[in-house]
């Protein structure tokens, strides 16, 4: 069986994801099960221009290549059936695993997770926000730094089986004032591995080259020279940075 054309194949819907904000569906490309955004069903927002989120979400993914960690799956847009709008290939991801959690307070293992607040529940119990310590969320969290991701909730990691960590809906990015709202900052103020400082450094580099020249189809100017600056801000510090400004440090709901 021939692979069909993701850009120009048909594209049949065969169900809607009622929990997102903006439409969302499932669908099929011949055999390929894929997530559709239409641009038509992006809700206004008061701090991103109106229908640019399906231009995120692609400008994520061509950022995410130049990173070379693979943390967004296949992204482009296309036209369907509710007009253009973003696509990105389906992933299966594990039920049994769970990146970020909220569990008891008295619970928190003492190696391999990153607690990063604690408060009272509906219940008056207490319970603490955590997330796994691992190289592929480490990459995320540096991702989404870069990116200036205001939306990085629990739900938005999608585990896979084999320990890779996907990350999804990056529609709230790129944005030329700072928004790093993410449930990822276990790592506040620790230094950056080698392999992350050279990721960081391939964006810069391709900033000047055929990555910008693709983000300017994507994003305005103005944000393609602020993610630049995290860029070189990020590299001259070496570190995981501390949430900064008055707005909060973690998107809500948090899953």
């Amino acid at each position: 069986m021939s692979t069909p054309d993701l850009a120009t194949a048909e594209l049949t819907l065969t169900g809607r994801i009622t929990t997102a904000s903006n439409a969302t569906f499932l669908g099929n490309i011949g055999t390929e099960a894929v997530v559709y955004k239409p641009i038509a069903g992006e809700h206004p927002l008061w701090d991103f221009p109106s229908g640019t989120l399906a231009h995120r979400e692609v400008a994520a993914y061509l950022v995410s290549q130049s990173f070379g960690w693979n943390v967004v799956p296949f992204t482009w847009l296309r036209e369907g059936p509710l007009g253009e709008g973003m696509v990105q290939l389906w992933q299966e991801q594990d039920p049994e695993q769970n990146p970020v959690d909220l569990i008891p307070s008295h619970l928190v293992p003492e190696t391999g997770w990153k607690q990063v607040l604690e408060g009272q529940d509906e219940n008056g119990r207490m319970v603490a926000l955590l997330h796994e310590d691992s190289p592929a969320l480490r990459r995320m969290a540096v991702f989404d730094v870069v990116v200036n991701n205001a939306d990085r909730k629990g739900d938005h990691i999608l585990a896979m089986g084999d320990g890779h960590r996907h990350g999804v809906d990056h529609g709230l990015t790129f944005h030329s004032d700072h928004k790093l709202r993410t449930v990822l900052w276990g790592w506040l103020g620790d230094p950056l591995t080698a392999n992350e400082l050279d990721g960081v450094d391939r964006v810069s580099v391709g900033l000047t080259g055929d990555l910008g020249r693709a983000l300017a189809d994507l994003l305005s100017a103005e944000e393609i020279a602020s993610l630049a600056a995290r860029c070189d801000k990020l590299r001259a510090d070496g570190r995981f940075p501390a949430p900064s400004g008055q707005m909060s440090a973690v998107p809500w709901p948090l899953f």
